[in-house]
């Protein structure tokens, strides 16, 4: 029998997967999963792993961590402020993926130092495997400055 958290995250996909108006074929080929185990996982019969919900994620371009919330590997309500905080920012068009990687690291460094952070969930999917430097943020000493005179 499937759990409460697994039928609500097949039910979930299901949604997001019409309104990215893909067949379970497509999304199953763009996430690398076999088409029957994504039927099982919309249907609740199976209770896929962060890795497959991140492939998932990525190919429906949604938030993993929202996945995550609902396959019941996030504690909802000690996560859902972060988690929806992650999900605005990268949603958000206006920002390219690097700016959207610093924004998350920044905001994870002020969590951490509120003492609310520290074992944050996997690292956003669109991640580019990079770490933001000092020289990456506004303000900073990237390089050399012109002078006056």
């Amino acid at each position: 029998m499937a759990s409460l958290n697994v039928g609500n995250l097949g039910e979930y996909l299901r949604e997001q997967r019409r309104h990215a108006q893909l067949s379970l074929r497509q999304l199953a080929d763009a996430a690398g999963v076999s088409n029957p185990y994504l039927s099982q996982i919309e249907r609740g019969l199976r209770k896929p792993s962060a890795e497959v919900l991140q492939q998932v994620a990525k190919a429906l371009r949604i938030s993993a961590e929202t996945l995550y919330v609902r396959a019941g590997i996030l504690d909802a309500e000690r996560d859902r402020d972060e988690v929806e905080t992650r999900a605005v920012i990268l949603a958000d068009p206006s920002l390219n993926e690097r700016q959207k990687q610093v924004l998350l690291q920044i905001y994870e460094s002020f969590r951490k130092e509120n003492g609310l952070g520290g074992e944050g969930p996997v690292r956003p999917e669109e991640s580019d495997g990079t770490e933001a430097q000092p020289s990456d943020t506004p303000g900073s000493d990237a390089g050399p400055r012109r002078t006056a005179g």
